[in-house]
C-alpha cells in the first residue's frame, strides 16, 4: 500500500498510531493496544525507505543522516495531520506517525469537566495539564486553547516541539512556534515570547528546569502560563516540579510556585466495557491546602483530604454509571486497594481464602 493509503487506514480505524518497523507489517495502536496489520504483507528495508523518501524533504533527509533521529509535523490533505517521529534500528529505519487530526474536540465532546471553562478564563498564573504518555494530554489542552479562542480576546502563544493543533484566528490572536523550524530551544522560545506581548504562553512540555524556571517567572509576571508535565496524578505533577531543581533551589521554587499555581488536570485513558476508551479526570485546584502541599519539605506526612481523591472518584464513577469495569478502574487506581473497597470489590487473595 502507499503511504498515503496507510495513513487513511490509521484514521479509518480510529488508530492514535502506527509503526512502520522492519520485518513486521504495519502495527496500529487502536484503544491502546497494538494490533498487528496481518493481512498486509511484512515489511521489508525497500518499503519503509521507499515511505521515508515521500513523506520527508531533502532537508530533513539530510538531518537525518546526521542525528540519525529526526521529528516533525506531516499532513495528508483533506484526511489529518501527523506527527512523525523516525529512527535508526538495527541498520533499518523505524517510523512512528501519531494521528492528529484536523478537527480539535470541544470541551464538552471530551467530556471535561465543565470547571475547566473556569480555570481557562484566569488571566494569569500556571495551569499543568498532566498524564502518563498518551493519555491525551495534547487533546485537552487544545481543546482548552480553542475554547479560549472562542471566549476571550488574548494574544497566545505556543511553544511546541511538533506542532500538532492548528488554530484559526477567533477572538484571540495565536502564534505557534515549532522548536527547529521557528526557534532554537524552548529556552530561547520563552526568552523571545516574554517580548513578544503575550497573554497567553503554551509550553508543549515542561521537561527540564531552565524551562520549568521560566514558566514559573512568566507567570509571575502576569501571563497566564499553559504547560504539559509527565506525571501519574496531580500531586505527583507539583512534586515533579519541585524536585527538578537542586535541593538548595527547591524552597524558593516551591514558594514561587505556590503564588502562581492555579490548577492541575491530570488525566488517564481507561477502557470502556462497550469497547473504545474514555477519559478520567482529576482536577486540583491550588486552594490554601494545596499551597501548604507546595511549601512543606517533608510532605509524608501530608494528609489528603477528599478533593486530593478526585481520580478516585472519576473512575468509581465510570463504575457506576457502567462505562468501565472495576477490574479496569482498579488497575489504573494510583490506591487500588482504597478504590477497591470503595467499589466493595474483593481482591484475589480474598476471594481464594473465601473458597
Amino acid at each position: 500500500m502507499e503511504i498515503n493509503e496507510l495513513l487513511k487506514l490509521v484514521v479509518d480505524k480510529r488508530a492514535s498510531d502506527m509503526h512502520m518497523r522492519v520485518p513486521s507489517p504495519p502495527v496500529l495502536r487502536i484503544d491502546g493496544v497494538l494490533v498487528p496489520q496481518t493481512d498486509l504483507p511484512p515489511l521489508e528495508n525497500k518499503d519503509v525507505e521507499i515511505a521515508f523518501e515521500r513523506i520527508t524533504t531533502p532537508e530533513q533527509r539530510s538531518v537525518f543522516l546526521k542525528e540519525k533521529e529526526l521529528s516533525y509535523a506531516y499532513s495528508v490533505s483533506g484526511l489529518a495531520r501527523f506527527r512523525v517521529n523516525i529512527i535508526r534500528q538495527r541498520g533499518t529505519i523505524s517510523i512512528a506517525f501519531r494521528l492528529v487530526p484536523f478537527e480539535i474536540p470541544t470541551i464538552s465532546e471530551l467530556g471535561l469537566p465543565e470547571q475547566i471553562k473556569d480555570i481557562i478564563a484566569k488571566p494569569d498564573g500556571l495551569i499543568l495539564v498532566t498524564g502518563p504518555a498518551g493519555s491525551g494530554k495534547s487533546t485537552t489542552l487544545a481543546s482548552m486553547i480553542n475554547y479560549l479562542n472562542q471566549t476571550e480576546v488574548r494574544n497566545i502563544i505556543t511553544i511546541e516541539d511538533q506542532i500538532e493543533y492548528l488554530y484559526k484566528n477567533d477572538k484571540c490572536i495565536i502564534a505557534q512556534r515549532d522548536i527547529g523550524d521557528d526557534t532554537q530551544s524552548i529556552k530561547t522560545a520563552m526568552k523571545h515570547a516574554l517580548q513578544h506581548d503575550p497573554d497567553v504562553i503554551v509550553i508543549g512540555e515542561m521537561a527540564d528546569m531552565d524551562t520549568i524556571s521560566t514558566a514559573i517567572s512568566a507567570a509571575e509576571a502576569g501571563r497566564l502560563v499553559l504547560g504539559v508535565l509527565y506525571a501519574n496524578n496531580a500531586l505527583q505533577s507539583v512534586d515533579l516540579l519541585k524536585e527538578a531543581f537542586p535541593q538548595d533551589r527547591q524552597p524558593q521554587i516551591a514558594a514561587q510556585l505556590a503564588r502562581v499555581l492555579e490548577a492541575v488536570i491530570s488525566q488517564k485513558l481507561v477502557k470502556r466495557i462497550s469497547g473504545g476508551r474514555v477519559a478520567a479526570y482529576e482536577i486540583l485546584i491550588a486552594d490554601a491546602n494545596i499551597k501548604n502541599y507546595i511549601l512543606m519539605e517533608n510532605t509524608s506526612g501530608f494528609s489528603k483530604n477528599g478533593d486530593l481523591q478526585a481520580m478516585d472518584k472519576a473512575l468509581a464513577d465510570l463504575v457506576k454509571s457502567g462505562t468501565i469495569s472495576p477490574d479496569e478502574a482498579i488497575s489504573k487506581s494510583n490506591e487500588p486497594e482504597k478504590l477497591r473497597q470503595l467499589l466493595h470489590v474483593k481482591s484475589k487473595k480474598e476471594k481464594v481464602s473465601c473458597k
